[in-house]
């Protein structure tokens, strides 16, 4: 259960200050952790793939990261902060529309002072109106019907009252979903979208009112298991800035890919969200058209059958626990299918997107296992990782990996049956092994000195390559960066693993495993797509 917070002290009044609803979103974060895998396991619609309360959790996860920088005396700083976060870190189907009501919320508030209860209930009208202009073709019975019960419910003369009439209404609207959506009353469950923005208003009422954080409900059954495993295709996510295609033009342009099809913006940000059996090719194309932060990929038939396996594990909650649990920090769809696919549970993140320290808490926790090994996988989240095992009181343990190569190569060496402690001596010997190689852009125009003493002039744009976290290259193509790189400081290693990027097509990734095969006769060259954001290469060497 989530501790990140203390049971808040009631706060009944008239109206809500900036600081009051920046602790009631980041209470409603914590409640609605509380509710996690209860509303994964309700999630049948679009497609059962068991993670809707895992989505909509990360999203306001994101939406408390934004939240604990702003300053909390001004309401447009906190109605930002929720737009922003829930925007950056929406995940599914259910997240992003959740992130388009909490625009429509924050768009509402940005320009008082404090909050009144009339003004609650037009923010909550406007987070409907948002919800529902986000979606091609609303579905009723949904995420959308309960937004709107929320709205309509909403009144009474102070904040709270306002809450409690439209949880009534919202309940009401919730408990009717099955008789609008057929795959509902099929599988006997309400809409897992529409309970978990519910859990979302209750965490805001719950703050108010100075309520606990309840115990999380048991799950003894998944309404997954009512379906067959049939090939679903991949739930595909992007976020783009510095767009130059308009949203409805990204939207006309990815449509044919598939369905369940979402581009929404904010922020100067362009978040797609789609369905398609073509992920690689989705996202060469929109890549094309902006500058890609975030790309997420996940095979919902391999989702659908890890959530079965997960109601088989309930059902056998009596057995002993695993020695050890794997979580890794990690961004990049081929990245984090690699580490899922070791045993790890994944934090989103990684360069310029730290974790906090309740994101990895949060992670490790759901883990079920005696102790959990960290990998941090980045020196600037090394620091949070080692927080987080001080805050899991002995049953978190960090292996330092300062990069995604050193990462994998400690998570290669992972075993469930092995005691944590054991464990964690050899993960960090097998890290060790691994040479990290990194190509991306340079940010700035700037001189740096390697550690070599190597003076290395940047020019705003450049071309740079990163041996070990190391700058060393600048300039040239990123394919001969990565060439130069390689050939500089191979020493025989047997295995070479390259990750591209979003922004790299088909041509020029076939062409550089061409040049590497050529060059490294004796090592096996092995290419993926899906490395992590914002760089052009990830290679490994071991």
């Amino acid at each position: 259960m989530p501790e990140t917070l203390p049971t808040p002290a009631r706060m009944a009044s008239a109206h809500l200050t900036p600081a009051q609803l920046a602790a009631a979103f980041r209470y409603a974060t914590d409640w609605l952790g509380v509710f996690r895998e209860q509303v994964n396991a309700l999630n049948v619609y679009p497609v059962p793939d068991g993670d809707t309360g895992t989505n909509m959790h990360l999203t306001m996860q994101s939406v408390r990261r934004e939240l604990d920088t702003a300053p909390e005396t001004s309401m447009a700083a906190v109605a930002k902060a929720i737009a922003y976060g829930a925007l950056l870190g929406a995940r599914g189907n259910s997240g992003v529309i959740l992130s388009q009501l909490l625009k429509g919320f924050s768009d509402s508030i940005r320009e008082l002072k404090n909050i009144n209860a009339a003004q609650l209930t037009s923010a909550l009208q406007a987070a409907q109106k948002a919800g529902y202009g986000a979606v091609m073709k609303p579905v009723e019975g949904t995420i959308l019907s309960v937004a709107r019960g929320l709205a309509d419910g909403a009144k009474g003369d102070t904040p709270e009252l306002v809450l409690e009439n439209a949880l009534i209404a919202g309940q009401q609207a919730l408990d009717y979903t099955p008789e609008q959506l057929p795959v509902l009353k099929q599988a006997g469950v309400v809409d897992s979208g529409g309970q978990g923005y519910l859990y979302v208003i209750q965490g805001l009422l719950a703050s108010l009112r100075g309520d606990a954080l309840p115990p999380a409900p048991e799950v003894i059954a998944y309404a997954q298991q009512g379906f067959e495993n049939e090939e679903f295709g991949y739930c595909t996510e992007f976020l783009m800035e510095k767009a130059t295609m308009a949203i409805e033009g990204i939207r006309e342009l990815v449509a044919p890919f598939g369905d369940s099809l979402l581009v929404v913006g904010a922020e100067g940000y362009v978040k797609g969200h789609i369905h398609t059996n073509d992920p690689d090719a989705l996202l060469a194309a929109v890549a094309r058209h902006g500058r890609m932060l975030k790309t997420k990929v996940e095979d919902m038939s391999e989702q659908h059958t890890e959530i079965l396996a997960q109601a088989g594990s309930t059902a056998r909650a009596e057995e002993e626990l695993p020695q050890s649990g794997l979580v890794a920090v990690a961004s990049g769809y081929g990245l984090v299918k690699l580490f899922r696919s070791l045993g790890a549970r994944i934090v989103s993140g990684g360069q310029t997107a730290n974790p906090s320290v309740q994101d990895i808490v949060d992670a490790a926790r759901s883990v079920s296992a005696t102790q959990v090994i960290i990998l941090p996988n980045n020196k600037n989240v090394l620091m949070a990782a080692q927080k987080a095992a001080e805050l899991l009181e002995g049953r978190g343990v960090v292996v330092p990996t300062r990069t995604l190569g050193q990462g994998i190569g400690a998570a290669l060496a992972f075993s469930a049956g092995t005691p944590a402690p054991e464990l964690a001596a050899s993960m960090q010997e097998a890290a060790g092994a691994v040479t990290t190689f990194e190509v991306t852009r340079a940010s700035r125009t700037t001189s740096v000195t390697s550690k070599d003493g190597k003076q290395i002039n940047i020019t705003d744009g450049d071309v740079i390559g990163l041996m070990d976290d190391d700058l060393i290259h600048a300039g040239g193509s990123s394919e001969d960066a990565v060439l130069e790189m390689l050939t500089q400081h191979y020493a025989g290693q047997e295995i070479i693993t390259v990750f591209t990027g979003a922004s790299v097509t088909a041509e020029a990734q076939g062409g550089l495993s061409k040049r590497l095969k050529a060059e490294f006769p004796m090592a096996e060259v092995e290419t993926h797509a899906g490395g992590p954001d914002l760089y052009d290469y990830l290679v490994t060497m071991e």
